[in-house]
């Protein structure tokens, strides 16, 4: 990932048994130094596209079509808002089934996970029950139609999502996403580069290095 290239440089004091002096150094990325899009431009929308990743797809192709280079990569990711890829990526089909069955057993894929409401409508057409929201098995709807009592239970409320359509919906749900757009990228890059860079200190060495105190170094008095 090109973001790692982006961060700055510290040097810690080295602890390895094969140091041979006490002011030998290990220079790291500084992995503390991170970037997230500014607070007040995530509910801007008019500056995002909504985007649909298609099967298969990985965040170095997404951002090979959306912005012209694959190591963009972390600005699909950032602007998404994905910090955790593994959890937060649409799975291929193939690797949801397998994830899926591992999980619940091929045996219990058609199991029921929960029950959510199918819609309801009295004989005037007028919303009763609304569908999606999740309810108990032993779910009962009871209203009043033109002055005649109605109790409705079982299928004629609710249906039963099984274990595989649940983590299919789960897994769909997360292929709606939005990237900053084409527009404003160069912007964001010419933020982060700015945000890398370090301010004057005790520990500053150059504006993308600096170097933390060695407690191994002892002055003389």
């Amino acid at each position: 990932m090109a973001y790692f290239r982006e961060l700055p440089d510290v040097d810690y004091q080295s602890f390895l048994s094969d140091s041979i002096s006490s002011k030998e150094y290990l220079r790291v990325k500084n992995l503390f130094r991170k970037n997230k899009l500014r607070d007040d431009l995530q509910n801007v929308f008019t500056i995002f596209d909504k985007y649909e990743i298609v099967e298969g797809a990985r965040p170095d192709t997404v951002a090979e079509e959306f912005y012209g280079s694959a190591e963009l990569d972390w600005v699909v990711l950032m602007t998404a808002g994905i910090i955790n890829v593994r959890d937060e990526w649409p799975l291929s089909n193939y690797v949801l089934y397998r994830y899926i069955e591992n999980k619940y057993g091929i045996e219990n894929l058609s199991n029921v996970n929960y029950y959510e409401t199918i819609e309801v409508k009295n004989s005037s057409g007028r919303l009763i029950l609304p569908e999606g929201k999740i309810v108990d098995e032993n779910f009962t709807l009871n209203y009043t139609d033109n002055g005649n009592a109605i109790s409705l239970f079982g299928s004629d409320v609710r249906r039963g999502i099984s274990n595989l359509e649940y983590e299919t919906i789960k897994n769909n749900k997360k292929s709606s996403i939005y990237l900053l757009k084409r527009g404003y990228l160069q912007k964001f890059l010419n933020d982060m580069k700015q945000i890398m860079i370090y301010d004057r200190s005790s520990q500053f060495v150059t504006e993308s290095l600096i170097r933390v105190d060695n407690t191994r170094v002892v002055l003389a008095d």
